[in-house]
């Protein structure tokens, strides 16, 4: 159970980093175009991503498929910002009016390139492991309790602004997803492959 614990803490740490910041980043364009009234929508997108993150550390550690991490470091923030300027989509049109199959292919395919981000660290950490199944499943957990945590915070967010203080939603998505793309744009510019 320590170990099960371990591996969990690991996922809340691992999202939760402020010194890495780009899982806060991802979380935070994704959730920009909810508000609670969508809550459902905005979990099934997280957990769609939580799924695929931990696939793609479960294809590293079990050597399935290994990336180029250089590549997979300057990918990351790509995704960042293809969320964020997919933001814009919610911009012009009613939320429930922007095609969720997209959305969470896009999501799915976000979270194969974070996972990878990921998996050198995490195979390492495996590497003395004889069960994988059960560090894999603390860590997705640990993954999902601090998205959904990042999620509560971003829809709390919206609710002051868009509820309390009356701010139009298009003119709140526009203003926090050009916001994302610009703390992005310096990590793309550092992690562009040379």
């Amino acid at each position: 159970m320590q170990e099960f614990l371990f591996y969990i803490q690991l996922g809340l740490d691992h999202v939760l980093d402020f010194g890495a910041y780009d899982h806060i980043l991802f979380l935070s364009a994704l959730a920009v175009p909810f508000t609670f009234r969508h809550w459902k929508r905005v979990l099934i997108l997280a957990t769609i991503f939580t799924i695929t993150h931990c696939l793609s550390l479960a294809l590293s550690v079990y050597e399935v498929a290994t990336v180029d991490v250089s590549l997979i470091e300057f990918l990351i923030p790509v995704t960042i910002l293809l969320t964020a300027l997919f933001n814009f989509a919610y911009v012009y049109k009613e939320a429930l009016d922007v095609g969720l199959f997209l959305h969470a292919l896009a999501t799915a395919f976000f979270g194969l390139i974070h996972g990878f981000g990921f998996s050198n660290y995490f195979k390492m950490l495996m590497a003395e492991e004889e069960d994988k199944i059960t560090p894999l499943l603390g860590f997705a957990i640990g993954i999902e309790l601090s998205q959904v945590t990042i999620i509560l915070v971003v829809l709390a967010i919206a609710y002051v602004i868009l509820d309390l203080l009356k701010v139009k939603r298009s003119i709140f998505i526009a203003v926090a997803s050009i916001l994302i793309i610009a703390i992005t744009i310096p990590l793309l510019i550092a992690t562009f492959p040379k």
